[in-house]
């Protein structure tokens, strides 16, 4: 039996995982929702990200839509042979009216990505009642490119059990297209509108062909998927407790870090809660008043220091964040 016989009959009878393990095949990174950087629990995030690589968006007023991680209970999984550990849940509790559009999406690097091609999108789904799934593939030629190409599919009716879904479809072609900077093919995945609702997903796999074979994640390692989210987003807890910097006088200075993974573009910084923040220099040690991004690069960032007087310019001084958290963002 071919490795395509066996992968199909595998998928037919269980969607389990089946070894050897494709490294790539799957392109939608943390399609199993195990990575969750920046928190669990979101309400109306409004366009913003929740799980990593995963944003969500609605119309509308009025209405109230929490995006939380759910922890499956050991044994419960819906796929034999993987037993996943979170899944993404979308609950609108509040209604609201006017509401147009609410989807949740991810966004894969270089609009290039399948253009052409026949390709198989399929998740495991279920809700709190019969609610209608429908799939956008948006080909985002980028700053400076041409305009965008959406495909509307309507998707499957969910029950409320997990269940097995997917959709195929031939990605348009490129030709002729203009390819700007940070252009992508995003995947979005809406929900009902003004309604009261709750729908949970897993395993959601992009992949080239007309079938959809068991489920793996991009890169087959929990260690594989939080680097490979590290590329759009960090989250560095490590340099928020501190490290050295260097004085530029007694109440200016400066520090700079390596990001373990290259990112996707130099990121933007975000400093919040630096309640406790000190330095401490020359025997002495006061207050760190403001902190700044001072530049990044794909590979470093900096930061910019404010404080009281303290040691002098040319010391090498000790850093304490506090409660600082620092973001270094570059999602597409």
């Amino acid at each position: 039996m071919s490795r395509a016989q066996l992968t199909s009959t595998v998928e037919q009878s269980s969607g389990g995982a089946v070894a050897p393990f494709l490294a790539g095949k799957n392109k939608i990174i943390n399609s199993d929702f195990g990575i969750w950087q920046r928190g669990t629990s979101f309400t109306n995030p409004a366009g913003g990200f929740t799980a990593d690589r995963w944003a969500h968006n609605a119309d509308g007023s009025g209405k109230t839509i929490v995006i939380s991680q759910q922890t499956f209970t050991p044994g419960t999984a819906p796929v034999a042979g993987y037993e996943g550990t979170y899944f993404y849940r979308l609950n609108q509790t509040v209604a609201g009216t006017g509401g147009t559009f609410n989807v949740f999406q991810t966004g894969l690097e270089d609009v290039r990505l399948f253009a052409g091609q026949t390709v198989t999108l399929s998740l495991w789904a279920k809700a709190d009642a019969s609610r209608l799934l429908g799939f956008t593939f948006v080909q985002d030629f980028g700053s400076g490119g041409s305009s965008t190409v959406g495909t509307f599919l309507t998707g499957p009716t969910l029950t409320t059990a997990w269940s097995r879904y997917s959709v195929t479809l031939t990605i348009p072609s490129v030709a002729g297209k203009t390819i700007g900077t940070s252009s992508a093919l995003r995947i979005q995945i809406s929900v009902p509108v003004n309604t009261t609702q709750t729908v949970d997903v897993w395993g959601v796999q992009l992949e080239a062909g007309s079938v959809a074979t068991p489920f793996t994640t991009a890169s087959g390692t929990l260690q594989g998927e939080l680097a490979a989210c590290c590329r759009y987003f960090y989250f560095d807890s490590s340099n928020a407790g501190g490290g050295l910097c260097r004085q530029a006088s007694t109440t200016q200075s400066y520090a700079n870090y390596r990001i373990p993974t290259v990112m996707r573009v130099a990121p933007t910084i975000t400093i919040s809660n630096p309640t406790g923040a000190y330095i401490f220099s020359g025997g002495g040690g006061t207050s760190i008043t403001g902190i700044s991004g001072n530049g990044s690069s794909q590979a470093y960032y900096g930061l910019s220091l404010t404080h009281g007087s303290v040691g002098a310019a040319g010391y090498a001084a000790d850093l304490s964040f506090g409660t600082a958290t620092i973001q270094l963002n570059s999602e597409l």
